[in-house]
């Protein structure tokens, strides 16, 4: 038997290495499958080694490894460093959970990672025009899914089953079946599908090209029936609109009357499916407000205590056990308020060239879209993956934004590329 189990554990370390050693050598390949495995395959697929590993989690790991590589750091690095140390420490000193811990470094740290040594072997125009793609395929299955009622990843197997049972039950809302892909949640769809929409403006595609992608982003952000999804939309494509370089004059116009025509046809279909939903919606809106009671028991470090019994002046915490939709909150219940706050540092570094003339960018727009809908929403499967990898990607462009005349900062394929070029110009 243990012959056995090392043999197996042989075979799994022979295969590593050949998939980073493939993966080092094709790392434009290797984010494409970390695209697919981000939108298409859900998060109770994977596998169980101590703490369950899904497989964007898997992924994830090899494309850091495919990719890394020495390059500047960012303040937003140094924030980011002290909350891993202060995560840790927290685990070993046995203040924080496992799970909260392995949620921690899976979801948030490993994620932005990527965004932090991606370009150094895939260019920003593969990156912008892959998300695009994806996000695109992914909103047309969603506007399939939402016109027969049918979520074909429910039938993907279940690696974790308790994953599988929080995940896979599709939600109703006002009479229709809210469309969520491959994401196990409408809300999580719909947010990461807005911030998507930031990458199809700034793609380099023809005008007509991308508002037909924008629209059908747009419509399956609609067929979420998710107000999250659709107001941080809103404020991604006006950002856009108001900070993106690239875009015409002509190209803003266009794009802000498609906008207009859209929610002239959007509008009136979702008042009337919250009006349909009635005391759901509102509920829905008013425990919102509720949960900053929860606050009151959230300490500067390590874990909040199980709030499943508690009550604070009257009021029963423990209604909130099975859902806090609010990120921030959930991060500071997991981890405590000083990581939390390192945190939001990271954010702040992450939009701070938001409006530097002519030198933001799409990762900036996305994440500052999502910024106020962090607080009505839980980072929630693949949405928590793809937001600190765009986080991640916004602080690399910034660095390369602010010193864009030094060659050191920029990718290096990029480099190589403008230097073949010099020298054909040259002969």
């Amino acid at each position: 038997m243990r012959m056995a189990t090392l043999g197996a554990l042989a075979v799994a370390l022979c295969a590593a290495i050949i998939a980073v050693v493939v993966a080092r050598a094709a790392p434009r390949a290797t984010f494409l499958l970390w695209m697919a495995t981000m939108f298409f395959v859900p998060v109770w697929v994977g596998v169980s080694v101590g703490p369950f590993w899904s497989a964007i989690t898997l992924v994830t790991v090899l494309l850091i490894a495919a990719c890394a590589q020495r390059g500047p750091l960012s303040i937003a690095d140094a924030f980011m460093a002290g909350f891993a140390i202060l995560v840790g420490a927290q685990f070993a000193l046995g203040i924080s959970s496992l799970s909260a811990t392995f949620i921690a470094a899976s979801e948030w740290l490993l994620p932005y990672i990527v965004g932090r040594v991606l370009l150094a072997r895939v260019s920003i125009d593969f990156v912008t025009k892959a998300i695009a793609v994806v996000a695109v395929i992914a909103a047309l299955l969603a506007l399939v899914e939402a016109s027969t009622g049918v979520n074909v990843f429910q039938s993907w197997p279940a690696g974790s089953a308790s994953l599988y049972d929080q995940w896979s039950p599709l939600q109703p809302r006002g009479g229709l079946v809210r469309a969520e892909g491959a994401f196990g949640h409408s809300i999580a769809l719909g947010a990461t599908l807005s911030m998507s929409a930031a990458f199809v403006l700034a793609s380099r595609w023809r005008l007509g090209v991308r508002i037909a992608m924008l629209a059908v982003i747009a419509g399956a952000v609609a067929m979420t029936l998710s107000r999250i999804g659709l107001v941080t939309l809103v404020i991604t494509v006006g950002l856009s609109l108001l900070v993106l370089p690239g875009l015409s004059a002509r190209g803003r116009v266009a794009i802000a009357a498609a906008a207009i025509v859209a929610a002239a046809v959007v509008v009136p279909f979702i008042s009337d499916v919250f009006l349909d939903a009635g005391g759901e919606a509102g509920g829905s809106a008013d425990y919102r407000f509720d949960l900053l009671a929860i606050t009151r028991v959230v300490p500067l470090f390590g874990s909040a205590p199980d709030i499943g019994g508690l009550t604070i002046d009257g009021q029963f915490l423990g209604v909130f056990e099975k859902s806090i939709d609010n990120a921030i909150l959930v991060v500071a219940m997991r981890v405590g308020w000083v990581p939390t706050v390192l945190l939001l540092g990271v954010l702040v570094v992450a939009v701070s060239r938001l409006f530097a003339r002519g030198r933001t960018h799409s990762a900036a727009v996305a994440v500052a879209g999502q910024l106020p809908g962090l607080l009505a929403v839980s980072l929630i499967t693949q949405y928590a993956v793809f937001f600190w990898f765009v986080v991640g990607l916004a602080v690399t462009l910034n660095l390369r934004a602010a010193h864009r005349d030094d060659p050191s900062f920029q990718n290096s394929r990029e480099v190589r590329e403008r230097g073949r070029t010099e020298k054909v110009q040259v002969r």
